[in-house]
């Protein structure tokens, strides 16, 4: 099974620019790049921050791109989201049952997990949060697995990644998570960042994909969350292997990426 991840899109109204990039022609870009090498995709997973200031209409563009795919998506949320908002343009979004966008979808190996981190009340600004409720939700969802091998999916990582602004607003009780997800899960899916980080910790693998707009300096002394550059914009593709999960991060903008012509360097064997 082949997933295709967008995370961290940033639709703006009118094409607004984020440092100088247009997130709605980089979303076009990314769609079309993995329509053309990756048709073979079971579905794609909208990793959260989906519209930079949470408005209706940068919710309705995304879903009239979404729609027009034809493939199967799952949108989530992230800290720049609306949650009213964003139901208005995407009506039939998972719910699960208490106002929150989450869901599980199961294939005959794996059990994939997608949590709802917003919490706009959250301290400090900009973090995660997973409340009772939903914390509930995934213990249910984990428990009910049927031997599954889980996946997890979520904006907001539970863990620090060696950037101080942005792990001042990672998942504010990651405690809370790993006190149910230990030991259950194979691996943790997240965005936030803006960065292509992968590790293990709690015993799962974790993978955190860039963005298709802006991009997180590797910058690991600053406590500025907000300051981004303009590298290449990229997109995640998800492997489910029988026995193994595999995570790429392909760049679609930069000059080369988009008409790839592969050339054997000199010297190779």
């Amino acid at each position: 099974m082949k997933l295709i991840v967008l995370s961290d899109i940033h639709l703006t109204v009118e094409g607004r620019p984020i440092i100088g990039i247009n997130p709605s022609e980089r979303l076009d870009l990314a769609l079309a790049h993995a329509g053309r090498h990756h048709p073979d995709a079971a579905r794609y997973v909208l990793l959260g921050d989906l519209a930079h200031l949470g408005q209706n209409r940068a919710y309705r563009a995304l879903a009239g791109r979404m729609n027009a795919l034809g493939k199967p998506f799952t949108p989530m949320l992230g800290n720049h989201d609306n949650r009213e908002n964003f139901r208005k343009a995407f009506p039939t979004a998972p719910d699960d049952g208490a106002g929150f966008v989450q869901s599980h979808l199961d294939t005959a190996t794996d059990r994939l997990i997608f949590l709802d981190t917003l919490h706009p009340e959250a301290t400090p600004h900009h973090s995660g949060h997973l409340c009772a409720a939903r914390l509930g939700w995934l213990e249910r969802a984990l428990n009910g697995a049927g031997g599954r091998r889980i996946s997890v999916f979520m904006h907001h990582p539970p863990l620090a990644v060696g950037f101080p602004g942005m792990d001042a607003i990672a998942l504010a009780n990651p405690a809370d998570f790993w006190a149910i997800a230990k030991g259950k899960i194979a691996h943790l899916f997240c965005g936030h960042v803006h960065r292509t980080i992968s590790g293990h910790t709690h015993g799962a693998g974790f993978s955190i994909f860039k963005s298709p707009a802006h991009q997180m300096p590797m910058d690991m002394t600053s406590a500025d969350s907000a300051i981004s550059v303009a590298e290449p914009g990229a997109y995640g593709i998800i492997l489910l292997n029988d026995d193994a999960i595999i995570a790429h991060s392909e760049d679609f903008t930069g000059g080369e990426s988009v008409a790839f012509i592969p050339t054997r360097y000199p010297g190779a064997g």
